[in-house]
């Protein structure tokens, strides 16, 4: 069986790969971080480029939204273009009164009632968990002025922003202490542990119902998380 969602040749895609939400994200990241880069991907507009990186290949290629979304595609990267390792890069709501827009999560479990895990593989863990030693390689960059914050997240099968229903998914979770909401990590970790890749996810706060006066625009979302993604290079890269 072939790859149906990315297509390409073998050596186009990096060991290495940075996944943003946004295809256009993807873009912006090969067009402001990547040297040499050139369009690899564009099946169902899901572009994916290939470039450089302080000398060394990478992948940026986005994931759409949602977990069956990003388990297609970090599926096809892990079992057919046996990538090594994968950071999610993306948006998040604040579920901390403490954390503020343009804060930076860096998620080291990812909680869902999804039922992703339990219909791939029978899998009833409503936890799943990023690889402890990429985790550690994005400790051992950090440079950003943002803020830094590491602990679990809970993503959701629903834009919580219009659904309002976090309080629900949380108290099925047990009413756990999570620091932001978003919507593919527990998907992106799920394919790690099937595969034995690599998992980590980085997200910038862009909206807080604790502030909402601070939320970001979309504009601002697309083209502004410039220190989440030079986290994310200099962590792959290690």
């Amino acid at each position: 069986m072939e790859p149906i969602h990315i297509v390409t040749d073998k050596e186009n895609i990096s060991e290495l790969v940075l996944m943003p939400g946004d295809p256009l994200r993807a873009k912006y990241i090969a067009d402001n971080f990547l040297e040499e880069s050139r369009l690899v991907n564009e099946v169902r507009n899901m572009l994916g480029f290939t470039g450089t990186y302080k000398g060394k290949k990478i992948t940026v290629i986005g994931s759409g939204m949602g977990i069956p979304s990003m388990g297609i595609y970090a599926y096809e990267l892990a079992h057919f273009y046996k990538v090594k390792k994968i950071i999610r890069i993306g948006s998040a709501g604040a579920m901390d009164e403490s954390i503020n827009v343009r804060d930076i999560v860096v998620a080291t479990e990812a909680k869902s009632v999804s039922s992703y895990a339990l219909a791939y593989a029978n899998d009833e863990s409503d936890t799943q968990y990023a690889n402890e030693s990429l985790l550690e390689d994005i400790k051992s960059v950090q440079k950003s002025s943002s803020v830094l914050h590491f602990g679990p997240v809970i993503t959701g099968d629903v834009f919580d922003v219009y659904s309002g229903n976090e309080e629900w998914s949380l108290k099925k979770l047990g009413n756990p202490h999570v620091l932001a909401s978003e919507m593919e990590a527990f998907g992106l970790y799920f394919i790690g542990k099937i595969t034995g890749i690599k998992t980590a996810a980085i997200v910038t706060i862009t909206n807080s119902k604790y502030k909402a006066k601070d939320d970001l625009t979309a504009e601002e979302r697309q083209n502004s998380l410039d220190e989440m993604i030079t986290l994310a290079l200099e962590a792959i890269t290690k």
